[in-house]
Parts: C-alpha cells; structure tokens; sequence
C-alpha cells in the first residue's frame, strides 16, 4: 500500500522561504515521478514540480516556479523534497505530494497521477 506523507508546510512573508518534504511508503515503481501539486482556494489543481527517474534522471517545473522551486529526492529515505525560494502570495495553497506507477507523457498532468498525499498548507503573505 503506497502512503505519501507531506510535511513543511507554514506561514511566511513574501520573499521568504519554506522546505516540503513528502515521505514515500511502499513505493517501489522503477520508472515513475514523484511530485508537487498545489491547489489554491477556488483554482484547479495544477502542476508544480516533478522528480522522473528510471533510466534518465529529470525535473519538471511550472513556469511559474522555475528559477525559485527546486525538486530534489533522497531514495534511500524514500523522499522527495520541494525548495521554495523568494515565495510570493500568489504560492498560497495547499500543497501536495503524488506518484506516479510509470513514466507519463504529462509530467506535470495531475489525471497522470495515481496516488496523493493529504496536503501540508502554505500561506505566503504580503
């Protein structure tokens, strides 16, 4: 049974920065993504960043954080990190963390999805 457990999640001003982390359980797929999605009251869920790995290693980001969010991943712990830098209002929404059972062509496509975690909340004021 996969289980996705996020955590890091807060308050901070604009400018500043939080870590998410999201522990994997009983995740043991050799060729899929482990990512980041985020939902915003009233706004569908979309895409933030995604770790592909099996074969070629690769990140995937939104426009909308590229150069401030990083994706990183510990497989030896079975986690999977999201760095966010230089946070904006606009960041604010729960945040999740998903997998993946293969590779999909929509890497950040959250119907590509199979399996979420519960959220962790992040608020960035201004």
């Amino acid at each position: 049974q996969v289980q996705l457990l996020e955590s890091g999640g807060g308050s901070v001003q604009a400018g500043g920065s939080l870590r998410l982390s999201c522990a994997a359980s009983g995740y043991t797929y050799s060729r899929n993504c482990l990512g980041w999605f985020r939902q915003a009251p009233g706004k569908e869920r979309e895409g933030v960043a995604t770790f592909c790995f099996g074969g070629v290693e690769s990140q995937y980001y939104a426009d909308s954080v590229k150069g401030r969010f990083t994706i990183s991943r510990d497989s030896a712990k079975n986690m999977v990190y999201l760095q966010m830098n230089s946070l904006k209002p606009e960041d604010t929404a729960m945040y999740y963390c998903a997998a993946t059972s293969f590779r999909p062509a929509n890497k950040l496509q959250s119907e590509e999805y199979d399996y979420w975690g519960q959220g962790t909340k992040v608020t960035v004021s201004s």
